[in-house]
């Protein structure tokens, strides 16, 4: 099995060199998907402004020498210089039945694997999961999928808020209530309500508040007593955390949480390490780090405060003994950062400083992968209609809810249990395409009627290809795999057009891996959803004319419902067997 455009670029790049010379070896093909043909080889434009000759005579140039005649149909120049190219039914009939017998359905594993740590979620402890975690929780365990499936050993962090300040003042509130209360309180998964009322408390009483700043002392300085009941905080708000990834269907688990407490030890070493190397010096009685490069608004060096002045550290020294922590514990050579775009600065500044430290030392690297925020109708910060913060549980029942109600309407004689089923998935599925259909970078706007609508670019769209070519297999009483992959045979200009988008899985997943840009992968289900309505429409399957099509046309059904039900499955989402 081999990617179609590998091949057509090998075979472009051999002509482009027989017909301009060896120096033109390395030109790119500029191979595009295309409307006209199959693909668009716009090499000729470039090459022809830099050999000041006419593209469309490079062109013809390239085109007398392609030696592909087993796997194009035609060859045609168009325009000032493009070159369309048409693969053979027999050509891409050969790859389909190749990727139809393999497991991985043509995702090839990376050509060098990695050891990857990817940073997301990052809730709160005693602090309720709110929408404003959407899109970090759900863009990282999709790229946390992706890269695992190119064959790279992935390793989930998740860096929850459990340490500092705020930590005194619940840890008192714990005591007041007594930790049988507390447990109580905390397993209700009410965590808002718990952490306001120690606000309060250290907000009106100052005894309390003298109390909270003793604790934070006692804390940091291990306190038997105090570490117990931090435990006790800590542990109901992971089962919490738990709860809602996994009806989110996220891949986190405690065992990923390596949060601020987890650092605590290694930051006195990380400083440590700083000073020696010359690179944190005192500014202001704070030891700073001053990485090249960052300057103020008036030119002058921009700090990332290492040590405050009063002795206790900051977010930056947390972030720095992680890339330590990753990079010479871990072994990991690429450092992902699910984390808002309002942090890229910051997170700058980290990897620079990281990096004269010699710890982000080639291969290592790190990248923030930014996003944009979630809006309202009115393209205002998403909330709930009283002004406050949305949880992520409302935010998940309503959801369901709605996605129910739908269910309901489209399918009234299916059981109750059965359309519980289905309304979970499409619920949670809307939410998560919504979300990863975007362009991360920017912000977009929650809407419930685009996210649960069965037409477009939705979860529901995609999920109902899947279930039709389940539906096509038991009107036809015939059992899935049970047709061989060699019994595909391209024919209808519907199946040519499916067949090509099938094969392109690979390169696109590679393609997410790289520019750790999900809605490229959603793009592609969408794209594949929409070739397979095509075809139910043009090709008849159970209907075919001869029982060779009938059983060619099932085996392509079967294979795109793989290749979809991949796709989604990489974005993080449960494909239904009925809708």
């Amino acid at each position: 099995m081999a990617d179609p455009v590998q091949l057509l670029t090998a075979s472009l790049r051999d002509a482009i060199t027989a017909a301009l010379g060896d120096e033109h070896r390395d030109a790119d093909p500029a191979l595009r998907l295309s409307q006209h043909a199959d693909f668009q080889a716009n090499a000729a434009m470039a090459l022809g402004k830099k050999l000041k000759k006419p593209p469309r005579e490079i062109a013809q140039a390239i085109v007398a020498k392609l030696e592909a005649a087993d796997m194009l149909a035609k060859v045609e120049i168009a325009g000032p210089g493009f070159i369309n190219l048409t693969l053979t039914d027999a050509f891409l009939t050969r790859q389909l039945q190749s990727t139809a017998a393999d497991e991985r359905l043509g995702i090839a594993p990376a050509a060098a694997t990695e050891t990857v740590v990817v940073d997301y979620s990052a809730p709160n402890v005693a602090k309720e999961m709110h929408v404003g975690h959407l899109r970090s929780t759900i863009i990282g365990d999709c790229l946390a999928r992706v890269l695992g499936a190119l064959g790279n050993k992935v390793i989930r962090q998740n860096h929850v808020g459990d340490w500092g300040t705020p930590f005194g003042m619940l840890i008192e509130h714990l005591v007041d209530v007594g930790e049988e209360g507390a447990a109580r309180e905390l397993g209700l998964g009410d965590l808002n309500a718990f952490y306001q009322q120690a606000r309060k408390k250290f907000d009106a009483d100052e005894s309390f508040a003298d109390r909270a700043r003793k604790r934070v002392v006692m804390l940091q300085a291990g306190d038997a007593t105090t570490l117990g009941l931090w435990r006790t905080l800590f542990d109901q708000s992971a089962k919490y955390f738990g709860t809602v990834y996994e009806r989110l269907g996220v891949l986190l688990t405690r065992e990923d949480i390596a949060g601020e407490s987890f650092y605590n030890p290694l930051l006195a070493p990380t400083l440590e390490e700083l000073e020696t190397k010359g690179l944190a010096t005192l500014s202001d009685g704070a030891l700073c780090v001053f990485p090249k490069g960052f300057k103020g608004r008036e030119g002058e060096p921009l700090p990332l405060i290492a040590r405050k002045q009063d002795g206790g550290y900051g977010y930056a020294t947390t972030d720095l003994a992680a890339i330590r922590y990753r990079v010479l514990t871990l072994g990991a050579t690429r450092l992902l950062y699910v984390v808002g775009s309002p942090q890229n600065q910051h997170l700058t500044m980290v990897f620079a400083a990281a990096a004269e430290a010699g710890w982000l030392a080639p291969p290592a690297r790190a990248e923030h992968v930014g996003f944009g925020s979630v809006l309202g109708s009115d393209k205002k910060m998403l909330k709930t209609r009283e002004g406050g913060v949305i949880k992520l549980t409302d935010l998940i029942d309503e959801a369901i809810e709605r996605a129910a109600s739908k269910v309901a309407e489209r399918n009234p004689e299916m059981a109750a249990e059965d359309r519980a089923v289905l309304a979970r998935a499409i619920g949670i599925g809307a939410i998560k395409y919504a979300d990863l259909s975007s362009d991360r970078i920017k912000d977009y706007v929650f809407d419930w009627d685009r996210m649960l609508a069965f037409e477009g670019n939705t979860a529901a769209y995609v999920m109902y290809a899947c279930a039709r070519s389940h539906s096509i297999f038991r009107k036809g009483a015939v059992e899935v795999g049970s047709i061989d992959p060699k019994e595909i045979v391209l024919a209808a200009p519907a199946e040519h057009r499916l067949g090509l988008a099938l094969l392109r899985l690979g390169a696109v997943v590679s393609q997410v891996a790289e520019s750790l840009e999900p809605h490229h992968l959603c793009g592609y289900a969408y794209e594949v959803a929409s070739l397979y309505a095509t075809f139910y429409n043009e090709c008849p399957v159970l209907k075919a004319p001869t029982e060779a099509e009938r059983r060619s046309r099932l085996a392509l059904c079967e294979l795109t419902a793989r290749v979809l039900s991949r796709a989604l499955d990489l974005l993080g989402i449960q494909v239904p067997e009925r809708m």
